[in-house]
């Protein structure tokens, strides 16, 4: 009997939890896994070139590979069918070395009419070359790849497998995750700034109050990204409200330049994530007991030293806890970074959207996913750790 009644509780919890765990599994576990997978796999080679990978078994990678080997991805190229299948081939070889774009079109062009030929260098010269015929064998003899990983930090393994640095100018991966990090460390450094001192002041007062101090942080919640985004455009701009003000008022004798730079991002970035950093502490300093400050000036501790030892020290968590949730979020900004910024403040959201939506590169999107996350996951540890040293002193 108590048994049943144990078996019933339990399926009771797991009917509760059900709609939870679904939830987490189609819209977080599973998009996840198929980013990762996404980043790893590179089947568009072997589905279109599925007898190359043979033929160039035995090539000593050095030489022109042998008439059977071109006669086999001649072949090849003669039975892609699917144009979008073909796209994907050039895309993916262009990827590992320049110049496969024109190169395979007038090739399948030449193989497609004339069903004999086997000497891709009379067709063109660059088949003499054999970094071309290096790149087609790695790309079909491999279903699994740290290619677009290794791109994502602007990595490459060379033609013995050893991995090395991109050619310069290649690539601007890793500037770009450089300048993520940075602007989003201005960022919260901002925000620690302004929010520190506002919540301080809400935590001390009551009432109506800090129901409007409160307000105050909160309303930007209440309104879309993309609207808050657009007012600071409106906002930031040369005859917008900010240089109108100083101009008014005598403090600059032309418009300061707020918008398409990176200050005009920092600015708007941190009246966006404000709230992640106010609401932590403050939940922290409304818990400390406001006598303490009292009875450290009691004590003979001036204002700025109680502060100091006092106060401060009991509101490190609060701030850790805004500073990760505000440089988290600042990591996978795209909206404000794109309006407001110039050619070289853009963030690397921007470079994961155009692998995506621009050069139908969803492995390269994937893979910069995965340097994000690495990179959220390290800092997530690092305040866990930060949190159970501080729960055992």
């Amino acid at each position: 009997m108590s048994q049943g009644l144990w078996s019933s509780k339990h399926l009771k919890s797991f009917a509760l939890i059900a709609p939870l765990a679904l939830f987490l599994i189609f819209f977080f576990v599973a998009p996840l896994l198929t980013m990762m997978k996404t980043a790893v796999s590179d089947p568009v080679a072997s589905r279109a070139l599925p007898t190359v990978s043979e033929a160039l078994a035995k090539w000593d990678r050095a030489s022109v590979p042998p008439a059977d080997a071109q006669q086999a991805f001649a072949n090849d190229i003669r039975n892609i069918t699917d144009d979008e299948l073909f796209g994907d081939l050039v895309r993916r070889l262009n990827s590992a070395k320049s110049g496969f774009r024109t190169l395979m079109t007038k090739t399948r062009n030449a193989v497609t009419e004339n069903e004999d030929l086997t000497d891709l260098v009379s067709v063109d010269k660059r088949w003499a070359d054999p970094a071309f015929w290096i790149a087609i064998q790695d790309a079909a003899s491999a279903s699994l790849t740290d290619r677009n990983l290794l791109a994502a930090v602007d990595l490459q393994r060379d033609v013995n497998g050893h991995i090395v640095n991109a050619p310069v100018g290649t690539s601007a991966n890793r500037t770009t995750l450089f300048r993520t990090m940075i602007m989003a460390g201005v960022v919260t450094l901002c925000c620690i700034a302004v929010g520190l001192p506002f919540a301080m002041v809400a935590a001390s007062t009551s009432g109506w109050k800090r129901q409007l101090l409160l307000g105050a942080v909160l309303l930007p919640l209440w309104t879309s990204l993309l609207v808050r985004t657009a007012a600071w455009y409106i906002i930031l701009q040369d005859n917008g409200l900010i240089n109108l003000t100083l101009q008014t008022l005598g403090l600059t004798d032309g418009p300061v330049p707020l918008i398409f730079n990176r200050l005009g991002v920092v600015i708007a970035m941190t009246h966006v994530l404000l709230p992640f950093m106010v609401l932590p502490i403050f939940s922290v300093l409304i818990g400390i007991p406001k006598n303490l400050m009292p009875a450290a000036a009691s004590l003979g501790a001036p204002p700025v030293r109680a502060f100091l030892l006092v106060l401060l020290p009991l509101s490190l968590r609060g701030v850790v806890s805004g500073a990760l949730l505000v440089f988290m979020s600042a990591l996978g900004y795209y909206i404000t970074p794109a309006l407001i910024g110039g050619a070289k403040d853009q963030m690397i959201s921007s470079v994961i959207a155009y692998y995506a939506t621009g050069a139908a590169n969803w492995g390269m999107a994937g893979a910069l996913g995965i340097v994000l996350l690495a990179a959220t996951m390290m800092l997530y540890v690092v305040y866990l750790r930060l949190s159970a040293e501080e729960v055992r002193t």
